[in-house]
Protein backbone atom coordinates (compact mmCIF):
# COMPACT_ATOMS: atom_id res chain seq x y z
CA UNK A 1 0.00 0.00 0.00
CA UNK A 2 2.86 2.43 0.70
CA UNK A 3 3.80 2.48 -3.01
CA UNK A 4 0.21 3.35 -3.87
CA UNK A 5 0.30 6.11 -1.26
CA UNK A 6 3.52 7.65 -2.64
CA UNK A 7 2.57 7.27 -6.30
CA UNK A 8 2.77 10.49 -8.33
CA UNK A 9 -0.93 10.33 -9.22
CA UNK A 10 -2.03 9.94 -5.58
CA UNK A 11 0.27 12.67 -4.27
CA UNK A 12 -0.79 15.10 -7.00
CA UNK A 13 -4.42 14.46 -6.12
CA UNK A 14 -3.60 15.00 -2.44
CA UNK A 15 -1.80 18.26 -3.21
CA UNK A 16 -4.73 19.58 -5.27
CA UNK A 17 -7.21 18.74 -2.51
CA UNK A 18 -5.14 20.39 0.22
CA UNK A 19 -4.57 23.47 -1.97
CA UNK A 20 -8.33 23.77 -2.66
CA UNK A 21 -9.13 23.48 1.06
CA UNK A 22 -6.59 26.25 1.84
CA UNK A 23 -6.52 26.50 5.64
CA UNK A 24 -4.09 28.04 8.13
CA UNK A 25 -0.35 27.50 8.40
CA UNK A 26 0.96 24.90 10.83
CA UNK A 27 3.73 25.10 13.41
CA UNK A 28 6.35 26.06 10.77
CA UNK A 29 4.25 29.04 9.66
CA UNK A 30 4.45 27.94 6.00
CA UNK A 31 1.37 29.13 4.12
CA UNK A 32 -0.49 27.08 1.52
CA UNK A 33 0.90 29.39 -1.19
CA UNK A 34 4.42 28.11 -0.48
CA UNK A 35 3.46 24.44 -0.66
CA UNK A 36 4.10 23.81 -4.35
CA UNK A 37 7.70 25.10 -4.32
CA UNK A 38 8.51 23.04 -1.19
CA UNK A 39 7.21 19.85 -2.78
CA UNK A 40 9.09 20.54 -6.01
CA UNK A 41 12.32 20.91 -4.05
CA UNK A 42 11.91 18.24 -1.36
CA UNK A 43 8.99 16.05 -2.53
CA UNK A 44 11.16 13.17 -3.77
CA UNK A 45 13.15 13.19 -0.53
CA UNK A 46 9.95 13.05 1.55
CA UNK A 47 8.48 10.13 -0.41
CA UNK A 48 11.72 8.16 -0.10
CA UNK A 49 11.71 8.77 3.66
CA UNK A 50 8.10 7.56 3.90
CA UNK A 51 8.94 4.37 1.99
CA UNK A 52 12.02 3.79 4.19
CA UNK A 53 9.91 4.49 7.33
CA UNK A 54 12.13 7.40 8.37
CA UNK A 55 9.83 10.35 7.63
CA UNK A 56 9.66 12.80 10.56
CA UNK A 57 6.15 14.10 11.16
CA UNK A 58 6.08 17.70 12.44
CA UNK A 59 4.24 18.66 15.65
CA UNK A 60 0.76 20.06 15.11
CA UNK A 61 -0.37 23.53 16.07
CA UNK A 62 -3.20 23.75 18.61
CA UNK A 63 -5.76 26.49 17.95
CA UNK A 64 -8.95 27.12 19.90
CA UNK A 65 -12.08 28.25 18.09
CA UNK A 66 -15.35 29.32 19.78
CA UNK A 67 -18.35 26.95 19.81
CA UNK A 68 -21.97 28.06 19.61
CA UNK A 69 -22.46 27.21 23.32
CA UNK A 70 -19.77 29.67 24.40
CA UNK A 71 -17.10 27.02 24.98
CA UNK A 72 -14.05 26.44 22.80
CA UNK A 73 -13.00 23.59 20.52
CA UNK A 74 -9.35 22.65 20.13
CA UNK A 75 -8.24 22.21 16.53
CA UNK A 76 -4.98 20.52 15.57
CA UNK A 77 -3.42 22.11 12.48
CA UNK A 78 -0.71 20.01 10.76
CA UNK A 79 1.92 21.68 8.56
CA UNK A 80 0.89 22.07 4.92
CA UNK A 81 3.39 19.36 3.88
CA UNK A 82 2.05 16.88 6.45
CA UNK A 83 -1.48 17.71 5.28
CA UNK A 84 -0.60 16.54 1.76
CA UNK A 85 0.67 13.17 3.03
CA UNK A 86 -2.32 12.82 5.39
CA UNK A 87 -4.64 13.48 2.44
CA UNK A 88 -2.70 10.96 0.34
CA UNK A 89 -3.06 8.40 3.16
CA UNK A 90 -6.79 9.17 3.39
CA UNK A 91 -7.16 8.51 -0.35
CA UNK A 92 -5.69 5.00 -0.15
CA UNK A 93 -7.45 4.04 3.09
CA UNK A 94 -10.94 5.25 2.14
CA UNK A 95 -11.58 2.64 -0.63
CA UNK A 96 -10.43 -0.14 1.72
CA UNK A 97 -12.86 0.75 4.54
CA UNK A 98 -15.79 2.33 2.68
CA UNK A 99 -17.40 -1.00 1.56
CA UNK A 100 -17.60 -2.08 5.22
CA UNK A 101 -19.31 1.11 6.45
CA UNK A 102 -23.01 0.78 7.28
CA UNK A 103 -25.89 2.37 5.36
CA UNK A 104 -27.07 4.63 8.20
CA UNK A 105 -23.70 6.35 8.60
CA UNK A 106 -23.91 9.64 6.69
CA UNK A 107 -20.93 11.77 7.71
CA UNK A 108 -17.84 12.38 5.54
CA UNK A 109 -18.59 9.66 3.01
CA UNK A 110 -18.96 9.76 -0.77
CA UNK A 111 -22.49 10.64 -1.94
CA UNK A 112 -23.77 11.04 1.63
CA UNK A 113 -24.66 14.19 3.54
CA UNK A 114 -26.37 15.74 6.55
CA UNK A 115 -29.70 16.14 4.69
CA UNK A 116 -29.93 12.37 4.22
CA UNK A 117 -29.25 11.85 7.93
CA UNK A 118 -32.02 14.30 8.92
CA UNK A 119 -34.44 12.74 6.40
CA UNK A 120 -33.79 9.30 7.92
CA UNK A 121 -34.41 10.68 11.42
CA UNK A 122 -37.72 12.14 10.23
CA UNK A 123 -38.72 8.84 8.62
CA UNK A 124 -37.97 6.95 11.84
CA UNK A 125 -40.02 9.40 13.92
CA UNK A 126 -43.00 9.37 11.53
CA UNK A 127 -42.89 5.55 11.47
CA UNK A 128 -43.72 5.53 15.19
CA UNK A 129 -40.20 5.30 16.66
CA UNK A 130 -40.59 8.38 18.83
CA UNK A 131 -38.48 7.53 21.88
CA UNK A 132 -35.01 8.64 20.89
CA UNK A 133 -31.81 7.56 22.60
CA UNK A 134 -29.63 10.64 22.20
CA UNK A 135 -26.03 9.91 23.24
CA UNK A 136 -23.39 12.61 23.42
CA UNK A 137 -19.80 11.33 23.28
CA UNK A 138 -17.62 13.34 25.64
CA UNK A 139 -14.97 15.24 23.61
CA UNK A 140 -14.93 12.38 21.09
CA UNK A 141 -12.02 13.57 18.93
CA UNK A 142 -9.89 14.10 22.05
CA UNK A 143 -10.68 10.69 23.54
CA UNK A 144 -10.06 8.21 20.69
CA UNK A 145 -7.79 5.42 22.01
CA UNK A 146 -4.91 5.01 19.54
CA UNK A 147 -4.40 1.29 20.21
CA UNK A 148 -8.10 0.50 19.58
CA UNK A 149 -8.08 2.49 16.34
CA UNK A 150 -4.77 1.10 15.08
CA UNK A 151 -5.94 -2.44 15.79
CA UNK A 152 -9.02 -1.87 13.61
CA UNK A 153 -6.87 -0.49 10.78
CA UNK A 154 -4.39 -3.40 11.12
CA UNK A 155 -7.20 -5.92 10.50
CA UNK A 156 -7.55 -4.61 6.94
CA UNK A 157 -4.15 -3.01 6.23
CA UNK A 158 -1.11 -5.24 6.64
CA UNK A 159 1.44 -2.79 5.24
CA UNK A 160 3.97 -1.99 7.97
CA UNK A 161 5.16 1.30 6.45
CA UNK A 162 1.59 2.59 6.06
CA UNK A 163 0.71 1.70 9.65
CA UNK A 164 3.89 3.34 10.94
CA UNK A 165 3.08 6.54 9.06
CA UNK A 166 -0.47 6.55 10.43
CA UNK A 167 0.83 5.99 13.97
CA UNK A 168 3.28 8.89 13.52
CA UNK A 169 0.45 11.20 12.53
CA UNK A 170 -1.64 10.06 15.50
CA UNK A 171 1.20 10.48 18.01
CA UNK A 172 2.52 13.84 16.74
CA UNK A 173 2.83 16.23 19.71
CA UNK A 174 0.63 19.32 19.81
CA UNK A 175 1.83 22.84 20.54
CA UNK A 176 -0.53 24.85 22.74
CA UNK A 177 0.45 28.38 23.79
CA UNK A 178 4.04 27.75 22.77
CA UNK A 179 4.42 24.52 24.77
CA UNK A 180 4.60 21.01 23.27
CA UNK A 181 2.34 18.30 24.73
CA UNK A 182 2.63 14.55 24.12
CA UNK A 183 -0.41 12.85 22.68
CA UNK A 184 -1.37 9.28 23.57
CA UNK A 185 -5.01 9.52 22.54
CA UNK A 186 -7.23 11.62 20.30
CA UNK A 187 -7.57 12.47 16.61
CA UNK A 188 -7.32 16.27 16.37
CA UNK A 189 -9.97 18.02 14.31
CA UNK A 190 -8.31 19.90 11.48
CA UNK A 191 -6.52 16.88 10.05
CA UNK A 192 -7.57 15.42 6.66
CA UNK A 193 -7.52 12.00 8.35
CA UNK A 194 -9.80 12.71 11.32
CA UNK A 195 -13.19 12.22 9.55
CA UNK A 196 -12.17 8.84 8.09
CA UNK A 197 -10.59 7.63 11.34
CA UNK A 198 -13.72 8.58 13.29
CA UNK A 199 -15.81 6.53 10.86
CA UNK A 200 -13.45 3.54 11.14
CA UNK A 201 -13.80 3.53 14.93
CA UNK A 202 -17.53 4.26 15.15
CA UNK A 203 -18.32 1.73 12.42
CA UNK A 204 -17.93 -0.81 15.23
CA UNK A 205 -20.87 0.88 16.96
CA UNK A 206 -22.85 0.85 13.70
CA UNK A 207 -22.26 -2.88 13.27
CA UNK A 208 -23.39 -3.51 16.84
CA UNK A 209 -26.60 -1.53 16.26
CA UNK A 210 -27.23 -3.37 12.96
CA UNK A 211 -26.70 -6.71 14.70
CA UNK A 212 -29.31 -5.78 17.31
CA UNK A 213 -31.76 -4.62 14.63
CA UNK A 214 -32.06 -1.03 15.90
CA UNK A 215 -33.11 1.98 13.86
CA UNK A 216 -30.36 4.57 14.13
CA UNK A 217 -28.72 7.53 12.41
CA UNK A 218 -25.06 8.51 12.69
CA UNK A 219 -23.22 11.50 11.30
CA UNK A 220 -19.57 11.38 12.49
CA UNK A 221 -19.78 11.31 16.31
CA UNK A 222 -23.41 12.53 16.35
CA UNK A 223 -25.73 9.51 16.62
CA UNK A 224 -29.21 8.60 17.82
CA UNK A 225 -31.29 5.41 18.16
CA UNK A 226 -35.08 5.31 17.59
CA UNK A 227 -37.39 2.92 19.47
CA UNK A 228 -41.10 2.63 20.22
CA UNK A 229 -41.16 2.68 24.04
CA UNK A 230 -39.40 4.58 26.80
CA UNK A 231 -38.42 1.46 28.84
CA UNK A 232 -36.79 -0.02 25.73
CA UNK A 233 -34.98 3.27 25.10
CA UNK A 234 -33.57 3.30 28.65
CA UNK A 235 -32.47 -0.31 28.39
CA UNK A 236 -30.74 0.32 25.04
CA UNK A 237 -29.08 3.49 26.34
CA UNK A 238 -27.56 1.64 29.32
CA UNK A 239 -26.40 -1.22 27.11
CA UNK A 240 -24.73 1.15 24.62
CA UNK A 241 -23.03 3.02 27.45
CA UNK A 242 -21.34 -0.24 28.48
CA UNK A 243 -20.45 -1.12 24.87
CA UNK A 244 -18.82 2.25 24.24
CA UNK A 245 -16.98 2.18 27.57
CA UNK A 246 -15.73 -1.42 27.40
CA UNK A 247 -15.24 -2.09 23.68
CA UNK A 248 -14.29 1.30 22.22
CA UNK A 249 -13.11 3.02 25.42
CA UNK A 250 -15.18 6.11 24.67
CA UNK A 251 -16.72 8.13 27.55
CA UNK A 252 -20.27 9.48 27.40
CA UNK A 253 -21.39 12.91 28.54
CA UNK A 254 -24.22 11.79 30.82
CA UNK A 255 -25.56 15.33 31.31
CA UNK A 256 -26.14 15.79 27.59
CA UNK A 257 -27.34 12.24 26.92
CA UNK A 258 -30.82 10.89 27.53
CA UNK A 259 -34.12 9.72 26.07
CA UNK A 260 -35.85 12.42 24.01
CA UNK A 261 -39.20 12.95 22.40
CA UNK A 262 -39.25 14.52 18.90
CA UNK A 263 -40.19 17.97 20.22
CA UNK A 264 -37.11 18.10 22.48
CA UNK A 265 -34.72 16.46 20.03
CA UNK A 266 -32.35 18.21 17.62
CA UNK A 267 -30.04 16.69 15.05
CA UNK A 268 -27.40 18.54 13.00
CA UNK A 269 -29.09 21.91 13.56
CA UNK A 270 -32.63 20.70 12.76
CA UNK A 271 -35.60 20.24 15.09
CA UNK A 272 -38.97 18.50 14.73
CA UNK A 273 -42.49 19.91 15.15
CA UNK A 274 -45.84 18.12 14.75
CA UNK A 275 -48.40 18.97 12.08
CA UNK A 276 -52.01 17.88 12.39
CA UNK A 277 -54.64 16.86 9.84
CA UNK A 278 -58.20 16.15 10.85
CA UNK A 279 -58.75 12.48 11.60
CA UNK A 280 -55.07 11.61 11.21
CA UNK A 281 -52.20 11.04 13.57
CA UNK A 282 -49.76 13.90 13.98
CA UNK A 283 -46.90 13.88 11.50
CA UNK A 284 -43.64 15.68 12.16
CA UNK A 285 -41.83 18.08 9.88
CA UNK A 286 -38.29 19.44 10.20
CA UNK A 287 -37.48 23.02 11.14
CA UNK A 288 -34.27 24.96 11.72
CA UNK A 289 -33.31 25.13 15.40
CA UNK A 290 -34.13 28.45 17.11
CA UNK A 291 -30.45 28.95 17.97
CA UNK A 292 -29.54 28.66 14.27
CA UNK A 293 -32.00 31.44 13.41
CA UNK A 294 -30.55 33.59 16.20
CA UNK A 295 -26.98 33.07 14.98
CA UNK A 296 -28.00 33.71 11.36
CA UNK A 297 -29.77 36.96 12.26
CA UNK A 298 -26.85 38.08 14.46
CA UNK A 299 -24.43 37.64 11.54
CA UNK A 300 -26.72 39.59 9.20
CA UNK A 301 -27.03 42.29 11.86
CA UNK A 302 -23.25 42.61 12.13
CA UNK A 303 -22.80 42.86 8.35
CA UNK A 304 -25.48 45.57 8.16
CA UNK A 305 -24.32 47.46 11.24
CA UNK A 306 -23.99 51.10 10.19
CA UNK A 307 -20.61 51.46 11.92
CA UNK A 308 -19.10 48.34 10.30
CA UNK A 309 -16.53 49.79 7.86
CA UNK A 310 -17.59 48.56 4.42
CA UNK A 311 -18.97 49.89 1.16
CA UNK A 312 -22.54 49.00 0.27
CA UNK A 313 -21.27 46.61 -2.42
CA UNK A 314 -19.03 44.85 0.13
CA UNK A 315 -21.97 44.43 2.50
CA UNK A 316 -24.08 42.92 -0.28
CA UNK A 317 -21.28 40.51 -1.22
CA UNK A 318 -20.90 39.31 2.39
CA UNK A 319 -24.67 38.95 2.79
CA UNK A 320 -24.93 36.89 -0.41
CA UNK A 321 -22.17 34.52 0.73
CA UNK A 322 -23.87 34.03 4.09
CA UNK A 323 -27.33 33.54 2.57
CA UNK A 324 -26.14 31.00 0.02
CA UNK A 325 -24.57 28.73 2.65
CA UNK A 326 -27.29 29.03 5.33
CA UNK A 327 -30.31 28.68 3.05
CA UNK A 328 -28.81 25.79 1.07
CA UNK A 329 -28.17 23.91 4.32
CA UNK A 330 -31.59 24.53 5.89
CA UNK A 331 -33.61 24.36 2.66
CA UNK A 332 -35.12 20.93 3.48
CA UNK A 333 -36.72 22.45 6.61
CA UNK A 334 -39.89 24.48 6.85
CA UNK A 335 -38.26 27.95 6.81
CA UNK A 336 -40.19 29.93 4.18
CA UNK A 337 -42.47 31.78 6.62
CA UNK A 338 -39.60 32.98 8.82
CA UNK A 339 -37.50 33.88 5.77
CA UNK A 340 -40.21 36.27 4.56
CA UNK A 341 -40.22 38.10 7.92
CA UNK A 342 -36.44 38.19 8.01
CA UNK A 343 -36.38 39.50 4.44
CA UNK A 344 -38.33 42.62 5.37
CA UNK A 345 -36.10 43.28 8.38
CA UNK A 346 -32.92 42.85 6.27
CA UNK A 347 -34.09 45.26 3.57
CA UNK A 348 -34.77 47.90 6.23
CA UNK A 349 -31.29 47.31 7.67
CA UNK A 350 -29.83 47.99 4.22
CA UNK A 351 -31.91 51.16 3.85
CA UNK A 352 -30.62 52.27 7.25
CA UNK A 353 -27.02 51.76 6.04
CA UNK A 354 -27.71 53.89 2.97
CA UNK A 355 -29.37 56.64 5.01
CA UNK A 356 -26.44 56.67 7.44
CA UNK A 357 -23.94 56.77 4.55
CA UNK A 358 -25.58 59.91 3.16
CA UNK A 359 -24.72 61.62 6.49
CA UNK A 360 -25.24 65.36 5.89
CA UNK A 361 -28.76 66.80 5.49
CA UNK A 362 -27.96 68.47 2.15
CA UNK A 363 -26.70 65.21 0.67
CA UNK A 364 -29.82 63.44 1.93
CA UNK A 365 -32.01 66.11 0.30
CA UNK A 366 -30.27 65.81 -3.07
CA UNK A 367 -30.38 62.01 -3.06
CA UNK A 368 -34.07 61.95 -2.17
CA UNK A 369 -34.78 64.30 -5.07
CA UNK A 370 -32.80 62.02 -7.42
CA UNK A 371 -34.96 59.12 -6.20
CA UNK A 372 -38.15 60.97 -7.20
CA UNK A 373 -39.22 62.79 -4.02
CA UNK A 374 -40.49 66.33 -4.57
CA UNK A 375 -38.11 69.07 -3.31
CA UNK A 376 -40.26 70.27 -0.39
CA UNK A 377 -40.78 66.77 0.97
CA UNK A 378 -37.11 65.91 0.38
CA UNK A 379 -36.06 68.99 2.37
CA UNK A 380 -38.38 68.10 5.26
CA UNK A 381 -37.18 64.49 5.47
CA UNK A 382 -33.51 65.46 5.18
CA UNK A 383 -33.94 67.58 8.32
CA UNK A 384 -36.10 65.11 10.26
CA UNK A 385 -35.35 64.43 13.91
CA UNK A 386 -36.51 60.86 13.55
CA UNK A 387 -33.86 58.20 14.24
CA UNK A 388 -32.25 56.45 11.30
CA UNK A 389 -33.96 53.12 11.99
CA UNK A 390 -37.38 54.80 12.06
CA UNK A 391 -36.61 56.54 8.75
CA UNK A 392 -35.51 53.22 7.20
CA UNK A 393 -38.94 51.75 8.00
CA UNK A 394 -40.85 54.81 6.82
CA UNK A 395 -42.59 55.12 3.43
CA UNK A 396 -40.05 57.76 2.31
CA UNK A 397 -37.27 55.11 1.97
CA UNK A 398 -39.40 52.03 1.37
CA UNK A 399 -40.95 53.64 -1.75
CA UNK A 400 -37.66 55.04 -3.07
CA UNK A 401 -34.99 52.51 -2.12
CA UNK A 402 -37.08 49.69 -3.56
CA UNK A 403 -36.25 46.02 -3.94
CA UNK A 404 -35.60 46.71 -7.63
CA UNK A 405 -33.01 49.38 -6.77
CA UNK A 406 -31.36 47.12 -4.17
CA UNK A 407 -31.11 44.36 -6.79
CA UNK A 408 -29.34 46.77 -9.13
CA UNK A 409 -26.62 46.90 -6.45
CA UNK A 410 -26.35 43.10 -6.35
CA UNK A 411 -28.86 42.30 -3.60
CA UNK A 412 -30.49 38.88 -3.93
CA UNK A 413 -33.73 38.21 -2.08
CA UNK A 414 -33.77 35.47 0.58
CA UNK A 415 -36.83 34.00 -1.13
CA UNK A 416 -34.99 33.93 -4.47
CA UNK A 417 -32.18 31.94 -2.85
CA UNK A 418 -34.75 29.59 -1.34
CA UNK A 419 -36.49 29.03 -4.69
CA UNK A 420 -33.31 28.33 -6.64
Amino acid sequence: MIKELTSKKNLNQGFRQVYRNKGAAGIDNVQITGLQSILKTHGKQYTEQIERESYQVSPILGAEIPKSNGKKRLLGIPTVVDRVFQQALHQVLQPVFEPDFQKHSYGFRPNRNAHQAVAQSLENINSGYQNIVDIDLKSFFDEVAHDVLLDLVFKKVKCRATLKLLRSFLRAPIQINGKLHKRRKGVPQGSPLSPLLSNILLNELDKELEKRGHRYVRYADDFSIYVRSKPAAKRIGNSLYRFLRDKLRLPINRKKSGVRKPLTFQVLGFGFVPTYKKGEKAKYQIVAEASKWDTFKAKLKYITKKTTPASFEERIHRINLLLRGWINYFKPASILGKLKKLEEWLRNRLRYCIWHHWKKPERKRKNLIRLGINPDQAYAWSRTRMGGWAVAQSPILRTTITVKRLKMKGYVSLIEYYNR
